[in-house]
Formats: C-alpha cells, sequence, structure tokens
C-alpha cells in the first residue's frame, strides 16, 4: 500500500505546466538595447573629450552621423519591409553613427557624414541580413570607404584646443611652414590644419643603424613633454581617438560590465608595443619609440571598441589571442613599412575575414564528441 500510494504521489506536469522547448535553457538578463546604451555610456568620455579638444565641430559632425545612420537604417527597413521602430530601437544604428563619428576628422562635411552612413548602415550591416550577420565592423567599413573616395578629406586634421598658442611650442613640428608664420604673426585666420604625430613619423625620411643621427631622428616628435600632451589629448586626429585617458576610462567601463573579452586590447595593445619595441631598438631611426605608438593614432580606439565587436570577434578566449595578436602584427606592419601612416582599421577589418577560420581552428570539442577513426 505505501508503495502505491508514493506512485500516487509523484504527479508529473501537465497541461501548461509542462514547458517544452529547445536549447538553451539559461537566459541572462542582456539585451541587444543595454549592452548597446552601456557601449555607448563607455563611449561618452572620448565623445566629450572630442567636443572639448575641436569644439562644435566635432559636436556637429558626432550628432549628425548619429541622425544619418539611424534614418539610414530606418529607410532601409521601410523599403525592405521590415519593422522600423523594433529595429531601430535597440540603438545599435545609433552606436555604429557614434563610431563612425569618433572616427572622421573634426571638419567632415555634412554630406561626407551621410555617406559615411549609408555606407556603414548599408554596406557594413543590413546587406547581410541586419545587425548578428555582418562579417565587418560596419563603423570600419565606412571608415575606410570613405578613405579611399576622399582622402583629401579624411586626411585634413584641425589642431586640439591649445596646439595654437605660445604655451605649446612642441606644437610647431605639426604645422606647414606657411601657416606656422601666419600663427607667430598673429594673423586672423578661419581655419588652421596640422599633420598627426603618425603623420609626421611616417614622412620623416628613415635612417638606419644606431648612430647619434638615428636616435635622435624622431625625438622632435618623441620626448616626455609631447607624450604626455598625446595622452591627455592635444594632437591631431580623429574626434574619438585624441584623448588617451578618456578611453582608458571606456575601456575600463567595458570590461567591468563584462561586455568585452579584455585578452582582445591587451594582446593587441602588447603586440604593437613589442613589435615597435624590438624595430626601435635595433633601428631606432625607422620608427618611434613604443609609447609614442600607443598613445598617438587610433590604437587605443581601435583595440578597445573596435576590435571587440561581439559580431565580427572570435567567440573563445583563444580565438581573441590569435585575432589580437594578427591586429596588432598588421597595424604595426602598416605603420613601420606602408604607405598609410595609420592602419588600425585595415587591420581590424582583415583578421575580420579571418574570424570564422579562427573560430574553427581554436574552437572547443563540443560536449560527447568523439573524433571519427580512419
Amino acid at each position: 500500500m505505501s508503495e502505491n500510494k508514493t506512485n500516487r504521489d509523484v504527479m508529473l506536469p501537465t497541461g501548461s505546466k509542462l514547458v517544452l522547448s529547445s536549447s538553451p535553457h539559461l537566459h541572462g538578463a542582456e539585451n541587444v538595447r543595454r549592452i548597446m546604451y552601456r557601449v555607448v555610456l563607455a563611449l561618452l568620455p572620448a565623445a566629450a573629450a572630442g567636443v572639448w579638444f575641436f569644439g562644435v565641430s566635432a559636436l556637429c559632425v558626432i550628432l549628425a552621423t548619429m541622425i544619418f545612420c539611424v534614418g539610414a537604417e530606418a529607410l532601409w527597413c521601410k523599403l525592405a519591409g521590415k519593422p522600423v521602430v523594433g529595429t531601430i530601437s535597440d540603438c545599435s544604428a545609433a552606436l555604429t553613427g557614434l563610431l563612425l563619428a569618433l572616427n572622421l576628422p573634426p571638419g567632415t562635411p555634412l554630406w561626407a557624414c551621410l555617406i559615411g552612413a549609408l555606407l556603414a548602415i548599408w554596406l557594413g550591416k543590413q546587406v547581410f541580413g541586419g545587425l548578428g550577420n555582418n562579417p565587418f565592423n560596419p563603423a570600419l567599413v565606412a571608415r575606410v570607404g570613405l578613405l579611399i573616395a576622399i582622402p583629401g578629406i579624411m586626411t585634413t586634421w584641425a589642431p586640439a584646443a591649445g596646439m595654437t598658442g605660445k604655451g605649446y611650442p612642441e606644437a610647431a613640428e605639426f604645422y606647414s611652414p606657411a601657416a606656422l608664420a601666419d600663427l607667430k604673426a598673429g594673423k586672423p585666420l578661419d581655419s588652421v590644419t596640422c599633420a598627426t604625430p603618425l603623420g609626421v613619423a611616417g614622412t620623416t625620411k628613415k635612417v638606419l643603424g644606431r648612430t647619434l643621427e638615428a636616435e635622435t631622428n624622431f625625438s622632435k616628435i618623441d620626448n616626455e613633454a609631447l607624450l604626455w600632451r598625446y595622452f591627455l589629448g592635444q594632437k591631431g586626429g580623429c574626434i574619438g581617438e585624441t584623448s588617451v585617458i578618456a578611453l582608458l576610462i571606456g575601456g575600463i567601463l567595458l570590461i567591468a560590465f563584462n561586455l568585452i573579452n579584455w585578452r582582445v586590447p591587451v594582446c593587441y595593445i602588447g603586440t604593437v608595443a613589442i613589435i615597435t619595441g624590438v624595430v626601435n631598438w635595433f633601428l631606432p631611426g625607422v620608427t618611434p619609440t613604443p609609447l609614442f605608438h600607443i598613445l598617438t593614432g587610433g590604437l587605443m580606439l581601435g583595440a578597445f571598441f573596435m576590435a571587440t565587436d561581439m559580431v565580427t570577434s572570435p567567440i573563445t578566449g583563444t580565438g581573441c589571442v590569435v585575432f589580437a595578436i594578427g591586429c596588432g602584427v598588421i597595424t604595426s606592419v602598416i605603420r613601420i613599412w606602408g604607405n598609410y601612416p595609420e592602419g588600425v582599421s585595415f587591420s581590424i577589418l582583415f583578421m575580420n575575414a579571418l574570424v570564422p577560420l579562427i573560430d574553427r581552428w581554436c574552437g572547443r570539442r563540443p560536449f560527447g564528441y568523439v573524433a571519427k577513426r580512419g
């Protein structure tokens, strides 16, 4: 009797209590909108620093590019018969616009921002099926497209706040002789352009060997006073790549929010530091010091916010290391021996194309998997 009573008491769930579903059975509290909001929050220090150093023009580029990207996604969804509000409400288009804006010069005209938005949303994202299906980082697709199509606009840099004053005598290395003469004479100028530190390094004649001339070849742009200014953000460049301290704050927030794999920025920056350090040690007249390479250009922006994209980066820890090292090697080669002074965008896009192979090579063995013999 006791056994029958026990069997009657144990009842299986029926009806609405029985839930049949496919894996995964565990779900996290994160959603796309929440993730995008957190990334935007992490980018705010860099965006604020860009506006501080470049003024209203940088703010206009940021706002216009974000609006254009959201509008481009809404138009695509309208033409493709997709839900417009549901697609743009996840904030992914706005984030793409912010990333693209931070990769543009502060004086970029609005029509170029519009073209960049169309390239990022249509060519870099929606043509592959939308968010989650794009093999390349959309913002970098647009940046490289604009760099190839309108190189004059994409390589015209404005000096950061403080670079035109007498308190920054080292900035003279970044101006043309005519602009420098006008600045010293105190002439009223509508606009002033300057070179970036990497641009000056790329056009400096390389000196082979370990002679005194070689060791002082980059001393005018690679010294303690200028490195500190590079760290704060007083240098020419894209809107979001100026202030290293602002980018570090954003990167720490991403790691704290557990939104990126720390291996990517650490291995990426570390690879660039090792390669440039080795070359600088043996050939100091060929490339500046590793600290110069870390504090200038788009390395910090790319390492923390572009290479770590969830969709276009590897899914395993080992894969992230391989991916980041590849980005670092390509970036270093382009910076030292390439025709372009900067190689961050090209390196990340190239490694994006290899992500499926990296995931295949570095993927973990599935639970219960038995390799076939013979």
